[in-house]
């Protein structure tokens, strides 16, 4: 028996263009000879679609699709959609062949962790159970899982095991499951053991993808019962991947390196959220620095290098090698390149504020009207052409608030929220063992500095920074976990209140992609007015 994993690419509410990508890839899975065909999670409506749950046209015309598509169907097709019962609704998997709607399985486990939220909007199933599916004259009995069904450590009900009691000859699951650094491993890993305990073949089908801040990476797999890896989904892309029930022996796969794969999901993340948005081109403040050359090596493969525009916005403190560098950036990118002198509208800004400004010291006030400016040159020509503005602030900066609101903080998409100082120059690094030259050796050899005064520099060192950083937001770790001696713990306080009051700039950032375990956004939720010390 040859099951055909379909990870596919939807648009949340996009339901014409779901229903012809789904049909369209079920009948080259018939021509590829598969016995039943399997979908991801809510591949119907689009993932996640959220608060949209709660318009009754769009559970109606979700419906609607399933029934079009059941009439089109003769072998078995397994696809997720939004099941409707009275006044509750289900996160549901469909079960389609001979031109009809045969059955359906609600998803038990309801996730309400991180980017989850799904008991806001599902009821739950009611208990895991077993399906029939024609194959060959007879039925095979299946256990049919949705994503979180999957995860059942956590819980009580062990869907997979109870499945295994009631005769499941095969599990299938239907995920639609964000990236995160790892994730495959731990997926993996999980199934392996469920196939070691019940001795059944696991067939895992993974949505790819981005909408908004989540990336979707596929990577859909499948394991014999005897648990060799018989069939695996390459990483951010598109496939149809066919998975022989009968297949013993392990294939060789080729797994990308995790700063790779990191590359990977930050493309596709920008490549979606311009398509599916409807945008084409994008706008970048090139600095000279690491961080907006990043980025802007992101854009332009994500985009084409003629869609990637880079702007120069240098003041009286910008320095002679910072402007090569861009200029350098942009020649080796292929992108288009200008420079716009910002310094006759400092002063302009200046002279302004000087009555109010008086007797008063310089401080950080002068030095934000600069990124100000930027921001709002940047984003008149966003107006101008329909450019996108690319924010391209790191995450340990964004985590301290060391950036500016309304300034380099503006855009409609942040790349790179999610890295790190640290993984920025690895990932930068990385790039130009790819591509020797793309981003400029300058770009990463220099001091980190925004620039904005005589002979700044950043105020952190990210060697040591930037790991604690991570620790606290991604760990949820404490002073007292880090274990930390009298001058280290004052360290760490500083930057527990620095992230701690920063939270109101963040909630005025543009979305970013995550590529973490706990990226800034809909998986972390804290107050802006917070007085607890930690």
């Amino acid at each position: 028996m040859k099951v055909a994993l379909c990870q596919i690419n939807t648009i949340v509410g996009n339901f014409k263009y779901n229903e012809e990508k789904i049909l369209k890839f079920y009948r080259r899975s018939i021509d590829q000879n598969a016995d039943i065909i399997v979908f991801p999670e809510l591949c119907i409506t689009g993932y996640p679609p959220q608060d949209l749950l709660w318009n009754d046209r769009f559970i109606n015309e979700n419906r609607k699709v399933l029934d079009t598509i059941a009439k089109e169907t003769t072998i078995p097709l397994i696809v997720g959609y939004v099941r409707k019962d009275v006044e509750k609704i289900y996160n549901s998997a469909a079960i389609c062949y001979d031109g009809k709607l045969q059955s359906s399985y609600d998803k038990v486990l309801l996730p309400t962790y991180d980017v989850f939220d799904e008991l806001r909007y599902f009821t739950s199933g009611h208990e895991p159970r077993v399906s029939k599916i024609p194959f060959q004259g007879k039925n095979i009995t299946v256990g049919l899982q949705i994503c979180e069904d999957l995860w059942d450590y956590n819980y009580d009900c062990k869907v997979s095991s109870i499945q295994k009691e009631l005769g499941a000859e095969i599990l299938i699951n239907i995920s639609a499951s964000p990236y995160h650094k790892e994730r495959l491993r731990k997926r993996r890993s999980i199934i392996e053991d469920k196939v070691k305990e019940l001795n059944i073949p696991f067939f895992y089908c993974n949505m790819v993808g981005a909408q908004d801040e989540l990336i979707f990476d596929g990577q859909s797999i499948g394991v014999s019962d005897n648990n060799c890896l018989i069939a695996y989904g390459e990483s951010f892309r598109e496939k149809i991947v066919i998975a022989d029930i009968n297949a013993d022996k392990e294939i060789e796969i080729d797994i990308p390196s995790k700063l790779e794969k990191t590359y990977k999901a930050l493309c596709l993340g920008v490549k979606d959220y311009f398509y599916k948005t409807g945008h084409e081109e994008a706008v970048i403040g090139l600095s000279g620095g690491i961080d907006s050359a990043l980025v802007a090596s992101i854009a332009s493969h994500a985009l084409g290098p003629e869609k990637v525009h880079g702007i120069s916005l240098p003041s009286q403190y910008s320095s002679d090698h910072s402007l090569r560098d861009a200029k350098n950036l942009a020649a080796s990118l292929g992108i288009d390149y200008k420079v716009i002198p910002i310094q006759d509208s400092v002063n302009e800004m200046e002279n302004t504020l000087k009555p109010y400004f008086n007797g008063y010291k310089p401080n950080v006030a002068e030095e934000n009207i600069q990124a100000r400016i930027r921001g709002n040159i940047l984003m008149a020509l966003s107006n101008k052409f329909g450019w996108m503005v690319l924010s391209t602030g790191n995450k340990t900066e964004l985590a301290l608030g060391y950036c500016t609101l309304y300034g380099d903080m503006s855009g409609g998409l942040s790349v790179i929220s999610d890295i790190s100082k640290l993984d920025v120059y690895a990932l930068s690094n990385w790039i130009n063992t790819k591509h020797p030259g793309r981003i400029p050796k300058g770009s990463i050899e220099k001091p980190p500095s925004a620039e904005l005064a005589p002979e700044q520099v950043d105020p952190f060192d990210y060697d040591i920074v930037s790991p604690i950083v991570d620790a606290i937001i991604e760990q949820g770790r404490s002073n007292i976990d880090l274990e930390l001696s009298e001058s280290e713990k004052e360290l760490v306080d500083g930057l527990y209140r620095k992230i701690r009051i920063s939270e109101y700039k963040r909630r005025q950032a543009a979305p970013g992609l995550r590529v973490s375990t706990k990226a800034f956004g809909i998986g972390r939720r804290f107050p802006i007015v917070n007085h607890f010390e930690n």
